[in-house]
């Protein structure tokens, strides 16, 4: 009698074993300002939606959909990415990459900056038998990952377009009558802002809320704090000056 021998359980590779960068440069002085603008300015809402703080951001991190040989051809790095109900580290560990075949979860969105003609972000190209590294950009977010919002930004257009997946197939938004995109889930707008940010005048990549109202950064928000706080101490020095005037002493009242 002939005893089989039990194959060995075959294990796939996580974010520690799979490399974080594909050695690539970022194509321009632009893209990281414009990733922290994203980030910073969403903070709020993000905190809001996740108060169990389950939830990840990504920027020019490689997110995993297959295996390969070199393992970064099964990767896409969005310039930003937000992936709910997920936990920002792992095992109180950095992530390196985000490995869908551990994770389960796709993003919400992802945003690509265009930095060349658009071609690339754009690529529809399936995956040929035999040479699965030539699928396309376009056609990995919409079937590979299947990230349900696919943003294509171009600095040199001052614009975006932002694609829905809508069954099988991403279909291009319309913007509302203020000219944005409303992600749906997150309560928010996407658009352009036309303005200085890291003393770089462009027309930027930016969220607003439900109501149009821009969603400010960390900066801008401590600046109206204190424009408020300062409009508040003008109110009651008007008043107390009104109360002297009358023979009233304000700390009495």
């Amino acid at each position: 009698m002939t005893i089989a021998k039990s194959q060995p359980k075959l294990t796939l590779p996580d974010h520690k074993q799979l490399p974080e960068s594909d050695g690539t440069f970022v194509k321009n002085f632009q893209e990281h300002p414009q990733s922290l603008l994203l980030t910073d300015s969403i903070y709020p809402v993000l905190n809001a939606l996740h108060p169990d703080g389950r939830y990840a951001i990504g920027q020019d991190c490689g997110i995993y959909w297959r295996l390969t040989e070199p393992p970064e051809c099964g990767a896409e790095a969005p310039d930003w990415f937000y992936v709910p109900n997920v936990p920002p580290l792992l095992n109180g560990e950095r992530r390196r990459s985000y490995v869908l075949w551990k994770e389960i979860i796709a993003p919400l969105i992802a945003i690509e900056f265009v930095s060349g003609d658009g071609t690339e972000e754009r690529d529809r190209t399936s995956p040929f038998a035999g040479d699965e590294s030539k699928a396309g950009k376009f056609w990995v977010y919409e079937q590979a990952i299947r990230v349900p919002f696919y943003a294509i930004y171009e600095v040199e257009k001052a614009s975006v377009e932002v694609y829905e997946l809508i069954g099988n197939r991403y279909q291009r938004c319309r913007p509302n009558q203020r000219g944005h995109y409303p992600i749906p889930q997150l309560g928010v707008e996407l658009g352009i802002w036309q303005g200085e940010y890291l003393n770089q005048t462009l027309p930027w990549l930016r969220w607003w809320d439900s109501e149009g109202n821009l969603l400010p950064t960390g900066d801008e928000r401590a600046n109206l704090e204190k424009e408020r706080a300062d409009l508040e101490k003008q109110r009651s020095e008007r008043l107390a000056a009104k109360l002297r005037d009358l023979g009233v002493d304000p700390e009495t009242v």
